[in-house]
């Protein structure tokens, strides 16, 4: 018999309405001959084409003019190019050309699904039970390109949650160049991303053991400038490409959580950032870092990827090396094991891993602890985010696969100090789509990325067939309990 899981009134949905300011271009030709046109006008005309603009488009975005003006900065080269002086242009000339290399982006135009939750750093001002958290959200807008948005919401002592609604604006972060590489471990991952290795050898020679973006790209630009072959042009490109995998991004300080997009921002997660699993990591010496992991996509190669912030303004990225950081689904721990980092994965895309690093980049010799058993499962098993420590062991919700590919939600308990050993696993699911939630843009899917504790009641914020997402909570006592008897 199934475990009584209650689903709450709260459903959270795609808003088109939700967009970007993006740099659009179609080209150096066609570039050059727009520009040529735009400098043609005279100034009235200028000013009474941008001024309107600007009042409408005001409104959707904070601060268009330096979003205008970036774009327009971008195309410098081919003001120049066009027969004109970019120095002595006028700032409206400057808007009015940063607008046509301007496009609004509906990031959440397609669905707005599988989301994970953390508790906010911020919990000042709160009643007795009650708990602030964030929520992490994968956002699809045109081209199927994914993303990571978030809400705030409040959950009280009841274990009802309320999301506080968006803000009217969203932006990107701002792009840091400011990363400094270590070269070992930068080439096994150019390795690894399918770059020859003999041209990776020629790059290690002109190289230092610790190097910076910079450095990198005068290097690449001046091997680029001395061969024609194509090939080897696409390898310099490729370890470009590679480098932008390592960032440092930055949002406004006067932003909300709601304002904030992590979008792709290199050519490595060109088509997609999916499936984040944010998980509160508390350090040894009790210090807080809210770590993430993802999955980059270009359409070709996956690369899973490690996001870390502290207040969820800055963040950092960088890939996950080693023989265990492949395919999809891996999940942080929340603390050390024995004095190691500990990473759930499923790198062979149907069963359950474990792995220990000492280091949190580096992911090797990975454990098998968890295959598909019951009829609800067979075709593959992973988890839905990071483990949840509890008093009887490492609470970890599962996602399964079944017959017409139908996902579900289970839940399975590992020893708190050996998690090697499954203590207990269910026999039937947790979560199934239920009549309201099986439609969507992938129909008899629930999914998730992490759930959190409260009041005794475990919440699960659960994506509905790749479309929408909902919440659940089950009490935890008659989990654990279940999970201790066998399932």
């Amino acid at each position: 018999m199934r475990l009584s899981v209650e689903r709450k009134p709260v459903k959270v949905y795609p808003d088109s309405g939700r967009v970007i300011a993006r740099y659009f271009f179609n080209g150096e030709e066609r570039a050059i001959e727009l520009i040529k046109k735009i400098l043609l006008l005279d100034n009235e005309t200028v000013f009474g084409l941008i001024s309107p603009l600007l009042q409408d488009f005001s409104k959707r975005h904070r601060n268009i003019t330096k979003k205008l003006l970036k774009h327009c900065d971008r195309v410098k080269i081919y003001v120049e190019k066009a027969g004109g002086n970019y120095e002595k242009l006028d700032d409206y000339t400057k808007l009015l050309i940063g607008s046509y290399f301007t496009h609004e982006y509906s990031i959440e135009s397609a669905a707005f699904f599988n989301p994970s939750i953390v508790p906010d750093p911020d919990q000042t001002n709160l009643e007795e039970g009650q708990l602030r958290v964030l929520i992490s959200f994968r956002a699809v807008g045109e081209g199927h390109v994914s993303s990571v948005v978030f809400r705030r919401a409040m959950i009280d002592k009841n274990s009802n949650i309320s999301v506080i609604p968006a803000g009217n604006y969203i932006d990107e972060a701002e792009k840091i160049h400011n990363m400094v590489y270590n070269k070992k471990l930068f080439l096994k991952k150019a390795q690894e991303a399918d770059i020859n290795d003999d041209f990776l050898k020629d790059v290690d020679e002109k190289l230092g053991e610790r190097f910076d973006y910079d450095s990198l790209k005068k290097v690449v630009i001046e091997a680029k400038d001395k061969t024609k072959d194509e090939k080897t042009i696409r390898q310099y490109n490729m370890i470009l490409e590679l480098s932008d995998s390592y960032r440092k991004i930055s949002f406004s300080k006067d932003t909300d959580i709601s304002d904030r997009v992590i979008f792709p921002i290199s050519d490595f997660e060109s088509k997609g950032i999916e499936d984040a699993r944010f998980v509160k990591f508390v350090r040894e010496n009790g210090k807080v870092i809210y770590y993430c992991t993802y999955t980059a996509y270009d359409g070709n190669h996956i690369m899973p990827k490690l996001l870390q912030t502290y207040d969820f303004y800055d963040f950092k990225t960088s890939p996950l090396n080693g023989s265990g950081a492949k395919n999809k689904n891996l999940a942080l721990f929340p603390r050390k094991i024995n004095g190691k980092y500990a990473m759930l994965s499923r790198i062979d895309g149907w069963n359950n891993y474990l792995m220990y690093s000492d280091h949190i980049n580096i992911w090797e010799n990975p454990i098998k602890i968890q295959s598909p058993e019951y009829p609800w499962e067979l075709v593959q098993i992973g988890n839905c985010g990071s483990p949840i420590e509890t008093k009887y062991g490492w609470l970890i919700i599962t996602h399964a696969v079944g017959p017409m590919r139908r996902y579900c939600i289970g839940a399975s308990l590992l020893d708190i100090d050996n998690p090697e050993k499954e203590i207990g696993h269910l026999k039937e699911p947790l979560i199934m789509p239920n009549p309201d939630e099986r439609e969507g843009y992938v129909p008899n899917v629930v999914y998730s990325c992490g759930s959190i504790i409260h009041n005794n009641d475990l919440i699960i914020p659960y994506g509905l067939s790749d479309h929408s997402s909902g919440f659940a909570s089950v009490n935890l006592d008659l989990l654990l309990e279940r999970l201790v008897n066998g399932g």
